[in-house]
């Protein structure tokens, strides 16, 4: 028998010969916390991660804090529930929060043209608004190579470079998401507030919720328990590229966070503090676009569902750490992983821990009745990450996101490896066409992805 057999036998033991009802369920979460250490355990060493930071909380208290493998490999240092780790685009939901809490003192409105607050923007910002940035609807783009990661710009000259990137579309028009959005929102609170976002974090937020490592980054400061970013080059384990250290301030993303400190966070989301409750709503709301369809996407938060289950999430990437925090609000539970290696799948990892807490969590693939378009997806996958699809098969606003200089797709895919498993979770009928939901399990990780297959047969 297994050791993890002979402790459940234990368990049992207790529960028939004491008939103590806390025994029990001490048993029967020491059994769960022994499968979310089993199943973070297989996936680090699935993934050649060398440090996996977890936190559960459910109904307020925490589950399980943990620390795993190596925050530092050369040192080797231990994670620790303290470890510091980046926080990558996790970050955006502070940035979001920050924008609350002036939105509740009347100092912005969501609605309002972002001019107001900047001063004089370019042509094809005027009709922005605060909503649609918290959004990504703002048809803002994202960095370009005119961005020099190793130069030292300034917050303004960030901006100004910012207003030179020419838009995606109109304002309301679609979503994409853009770091700059979040860059540009930093400086609206900077100019509202008169003061650093990061400042404005630490006084409204960091240092009231109890988040005492919580904090922007900095390579000069002396920060203990910080942990060291990694990436894979040809299987062999690198340390992380570096940035100019302005890069690592930005509003988009750029803070130090501990899992110690997102269990303060998640403890005020859950308990309705800092903000209103409208605003918390208008937080967690899909996103209207002009058509009157909606996008999963709040303010910082992607949103969906899992078996009806509703579900908040969001993940990060940078300098070679993972991130990701999911929230099941009905279900009173959420994970929150770190991870200190750029092809880490925490969201895999995330949502495996928290099925194990919660059962109705556990997805499932569906029989599949369409296997050639499934075999279709499958190709043009491939296709797109070699640079050559076939671009007749898909719709016209889809071919400029897959091809040429600009396709952040394509090179996503290439970097994910090849292609292991193709499954399907769902597929609905929706007013354009039929909607698919895939899981794709890549050499290097597994994501969902979602497919339209439009009424004239494009994808």
């Amino acid at each position: 028998m297994s050791t993890d057999g002979l402790r459940l036998k234990a368990c049992r033991y207790v529960m028939v010969a004491m008939a103590l009802v806390p025994a029990s369920v001490a048993c029967a979460q020491d059994a769960l916390d022994q499968q979310a250490d089993h199943l973070i355990r297989t996936e680090m060493a699935a993934q050649k991660i060398p440090g996996v930071s977890v936190a559960v909380i459910r109904d307020g208290q925490v589950v399980l804090v943990k620390g795993y493998g190596l925050a530092n490999v050369e040192h080797a240092v231990a994670v620790k529930p303290g470890t510091v780790f980046q926080s990558g685009s996790v970050g955006k939901q502070f940035t979001a929060m920050a924008v609350m809490l002036l939105v509740d003192e009347g100092k912005i409105d969501l609605d309002e043209r972002i001019g107001t607050y900047l001063g004089d923007v370019p042509g094809s910002w005027k009709d922005m608004t605060v909503r649609q940035l918290l959004t990504h609807t703002s048809g803002m783009a994202d960095y370009t190579s005119d961005f020099n990661l190793w130069q030292d710009y300034s917050e303004d000259e960030l901006l100004d470079k910012a207003k030179k990137v020419p838009t995606a579309f109109a304002p309301g028009e679609k979503w994409q998401y853009s770091n700059l959005g979040y860059l540009t929102l930093g400086a609206i609170v900077r100019r509202v507030s008169g003061k650093f976002y990061g400042d404005f974090l630490q006084e409204r937020v960091f240092d009231p919720l109890g988040m005492t490592t919580a904090r922007v980054i900095s390579e000069a400061d002396i920060i203990p328990d910080r942990a060291m970013g990694y990436r894979l080059e040809n299987g062999e384990l690198k340390n992380q590229h570096w940035v100019a250290p302005q890069f690592n301030t930005t509003a988009d993303g750029a803070l130090y966070l501990t899992a110690l400190d997102m269990i303060k966070w998640e403890q005020a989301l859950s308990g309705g503090k800092l903000l209103a409750e409208e605003s918390y709503a208008q937080m967690w709301s899909p996103v209207r676009l002009n058509s009157g369809k909606t996008h999963p996407y709040g303010f910082g938060w992607m949103l969906g569902e899992v078996n009806a289950h509703r579900e908040i999430e969001h993940g990060g990437a940078w300098q070679g750490f993972k991130a990701q925090i999911v929230r099941y609000p009905e279900d009173r539970l959420a994970v929150v992983v770190f991870a200190n290696l750029a092809q880490a799948d925490p969201a895999g990892i995330a949502r495996g821990v928290a099925a194990i807490y919660e059962p109705g969590l556990v997805p499932g693939p569906i029989e599949d009745a369409e296997p050639g378009f499934t075999a279709l997806v499958r190709e043009q996958m491939l296709k797109i990450a070699d640079g050559n699809p076939d671009l007749d098969l898909f719709a016209p606003e889809l071919q400029k996101l897959i091809s040429g200089p600009g396709d952040r797709f394509g090179a996503f895919l290439e970097s994910m490896g090849g292609i292991r498993n193709v499954e399907l979770f769902s597929r609905s009928g929706i007013p354009e066409g039929v909607a698919y939901r895939y899981r794709f399990a890549f050499a290097q990780e597994a994501a969902y992805v979602d497919v339209v297959r439009l009424k004239d047969g494009k994808i």
